[in-house]
C-alpha cells in the first residue's frame, strides 16, 4: 500500500509514522519547503520527499491533504488532479465547511483527526498520536461508498474512531469545544497580566487551574488566524452564547444569590459528568446487516444517520450483488448502540438486522 502525503507537518508527519509503523505501508509525501521535507525523510515519516504534488501521488492508493487551512480547498483540488482514479483523497483541517463546499469529487471525504499537539513540525510527529482519538469524518452524496469504507477501514487501522458528520454541524461543535477555548485562553493570559502590570506585581507562579485553562494560549499565529477566520460564523455564535452565560453568572453573583451560584456550580459538574460519560467506550460489538439500494450517496447516508446520533461504526464492509441494482452494508456496532442503530436505519427506510 501507497500513502501519500501533502504537508509533511506534525499531523502529515504522524499519519506517515502510523501508516508505515501500522499498516507497513510505503509513504511518501509532498511539501513546498525543502527543510520540511529533509525533516520528514530524518524523522521516518517518509520514505520519500518531492517538491511536485505529481511525484508524491504517483501510485498513491491513499492520500492525506494537511496543508494551512486557508490552502485546502485549492491544495485538495491539485491532489485530486494529480490523484488515480481508485485514489482516495483526504484532508485533516479543523474546519469542513469550505473545503466540501469546494469540492465535488466522489473519490474525496473530508476529514479532521481530535489530535494534536502544542508543538508544531515533524519532529514533534508521533506513529500514535491519533490511537483512540475521534477522525470526524464528512462524506456527501456524491462520494462513493467504497471510497468511505476503504478510508474509515484505513483510519480504524491507525487506532483511531471514525464518526461521520455533517460539515454544517462539525463546526459548530468545534466552535465550542476547539476554537472558543483558545479563545478564552488568550482571554484570560491577557486579563491576568494587565490586572498584575496594573498592581505593579510581577508574574507569580501560577496555580493549575490557570496553567490548564491557558495551555493553548497564543498558539501558532498563522494556523489559528485562518482557523478563526474560516469558522467565524459559527465561533461568533459560541462567543455570544459564552458572554450570555457568563453574564447569568454575572447577575447571580451581584445580587449575592448562594444558591443560584450552587445551583450553577452543581449544573457544571453534571454537564462535565454527561461529557465524559459520551466519551467512555465498552461492550461487545456486533454486526448489523443493511440491505441496501444501489444508489449514489446511500454509504453517506446511514454514516451520517449514525454520527449525528454519535454512534460509532467500529468496522464496515460493503457486499454489491451480482446484479449492481443492491447489495448490503455490514456495520458493527457496540451493544450498548445496537438498537438504536438499528432503528435508525430502519428510519431510513431500509432493512436491517443483527448478522
Amino acid at each position: 500500500m501507497k500513502v501519500a502525503l501533502v504537508g509533511i507537518g506534525l499531523i502529515g508527519g504522524s499519519i506517515g509514522l502510523a501508516a508505515r509503523q501500522r499498516l507497513n505501508a510505503r509513504v511518501a509525501g509532498f511539501d513546498p519547503v525543502p527543510a520540511a521535507r529533509e525533516a520528514a525523510l530524518k524523522a521516518g515519516a517518509v520514505q520519500e520527499a518531492f517538491g511536485t504534488v505529481e511525484e508524491a501521488l504517483d501510485g498513491a492508493e491513499f492520500v492525506f491533504v494537511a496543508a494551512p487551512v486557508a490552502a485546502l480547498p485549492g491544495a485538495v483540488q491539485g491532489a485530486l488532479a494529480a490523484a488515480g482514479p481508485d485514489c482516495v483523497v483526504t484532508d485533516v483541517g479543523s474546519t469542513k465547511r469550505p473545503v466540501v463546499a469546494a469540492i465535488e469529487d466522489p473519490r474525496f471525504v473530508g476529514g479532521h483527526p481530535l489530535a494534536g499537539a502544542e508543538s508544531s513540525g515533524v519532529e514533534f510527529a508521533r506513529a500514535d498520536l491519533f490511537v483512540d482519538s475521534t477522525w470526524y469524518l464528512t462524506p456527501t452524496a456524491v462520494t462513493r461508498g467504497t471510497v468511505y469504507e476503504r478510508l474509515h477501514r484505513l483510519i480504524t487501522r491507525m487506532g483511531a474512531w471514525p464518526s461521520a458528520t455533517d460539515p454544517d454541524t462539525h463546526d459548530a461543535v468545534m466552535a465550542s469545544v476547539s476554537h472558543l477555548p483558545h479563545v478564552l485562553a488568550n482571554v484570560l493570559v491577557a486579563q491576568a497580566a494587565r490586572v498584575l502590570s496594573g498592581e505593579g506585581e510581577r508574574l507569580p507562579p501560577t496555580g493549575p487551574s490557570f496553567r490548564d485553562l491557558t495551555r493553548v494560549a497564543g498558539a501558532n499565529t498563522a494556523l489559528w488566524r485562518d482557523i478563526y477566520l474560516a469558522n467565524g460564523d459559527a465561533l461568533v455564535r459560541a462567543i455570544d452564547d459564552a458572554m450570555q452565560r457568563l453574564g447569568a453568572f454575572r447577575a447571580l453573583l451581584a445580587n449575592g444569590d448562594g444558591d443560584g451560584i450552587a445551583s450553577w456550580n452543581d449544573a457544571a459538574r453534571e454537564d462535565r459528568r454527561r461529557l465524559l460519560e459520551s466519551d467512555l467506550a465498552g461492550g461487545e460489538v456486533h454486526e448489523l446487516r443493511v440491505q441496501v439500494p444501489n444508489r449514489p450517496g446511500i454509504v453517506a447516508e446511514i454514516a451520517l444517520a449514525l454520527g449525528r446520533a454519535s454512534i460509532d461504526i467500529v468496522d464496515m464492509a460493503l457486499y454489491p450483488t451480482s446484479g449492481g441494482s443492491h447489495g448490503a452494508i455490514a456495520l458493527w456496532i457496540r451493544q450498548k448502540d445496537f438498537g438504536q442503530a438499528e432503528a435508525l436505519v430502519g428510519e431510513l427506510g431500509l432493512e436491517a438486522a443483527r448478522a
